[in-house]
């Protein structure tokens, strides 16, 4: 089998399927849908248990107040959780290895919290920028 250089890139198949897409929709697959039965089937309830205690464990170090911060924290988490699964397949590409997208998330979160560090509590904010002592 003769393979050229640029063949590394495509897109690996299983079966036919095309992995890449596989692994785009893996955290939609994982969201539960809402139901109105009281009882829900297993994946159901695995899938709601593995959201509280990821919702538990993203809260527990974060004061009431910070607790509006949850939902971005909470997607971009996931996000890095399934473009980092991306570079388990073979032949992919994983995005986070580019400065360009951890720069890009970094930066205005990094902005975001001066900013309102800047606004909530301003002695303290600046206090930070004096020589201790």
């Amino acid at each position: 089998m003769v393979t050229s250089f640029f063949d590394q890139f495509s897109s690996p198949l299983f079966m036919g399927i095309p992995l890449m897409a596989l692994a785009l929709l893996l955290p939609w697959i994982l969201l539960p849908t809402p139901s109105s039965r009281w009882l829900n089937n297993r994946l159901l309830t695995l899938q709601n248990w593995f959201l509280g205690m990821f919702t538990r464990q993203l809260l527990l170090p974060i004061n009431h107040p910070g607790h509006k911060w949850a939902l971005i924290l909470a997607s971009l988490m996931i996000f890095l959780l399934s473009l980092n699964l991306l570079g388990l397949l073979p032949y992919t590409f994983t995005p986070t290895t580019q400065l360009s997208i951890n720069l890009g998330f970094a930066v205005p979160l990094w902005l975001a919290t001066v900013l309102i560090g800047l606004r909530n509590q301003p002695n303290l904010s600046l206090a930070h920028l004096l020589p201790e002592g």
